[in-house]
């Protein structure tokens, strides 16, 4: 037989994730709070940037390079019938913005960026002060 005690902080838990899904979440100074997932893959001389933004034109975003931060931003639109009734509307829509600090300066001038279908990836070198380099010993 399997006796299951009840913490008496069970209750206090339950209303306390209640609560903290029922509240409103301040915005982050855009009409939506957007998310956009970004994969980040270190090499040995650049840093390889992966982001998920499906629907925006290579024209409609804006990437920024400075020091250790690469920031992408840009504005999706959906394109709705203002005047439509929509059962349910779950794409996004407004500006987003995502800077990922990176552990090491970024050379901005040789960066590139390819946009397809929907995948942004962008290939970031390290700064040439930031890259590892070899030593020779000389012995006397």
């Amino acid at each position: 037989m399997t006796l299951y005690i009840r913490s008496p902080f069970a209750n206090t838990r339950s209303r306390m994730l209640e609560n903290m899904f029922d509240r409103d979440w301040p915005e982050f100074g855009f009409d939506n709070a957007i998310a956009v997932p970004v994969d980040v893959k270190a090499e040995d001389d650049s840093y390889v940037l992966t982001a998920l933004i499906p629907g925006i034109k290579a024209d409609d975003l804006n990437i920024q390079v400075v020091n250790e931060s690469v920031t992408i931003s840009g504005e999706f639109t959906h394109g709705r019938d203002e005047n439509s009734t929509y059962i349910l509307a779950e794409r996004p829509a407004g500006r987003f913005s995502r800077t990922v600090t990176l552990p090491m300066s970024l050379n901005a001038a040789t960066a590139e960026a390819d946009l397809t279908n929907g995948v942004l990836t962008l290939r970031v070198p390290k700064a040439e002060e930031a890259k590892p380099k070899s030593i020779k010993i000389v012995s006397k």
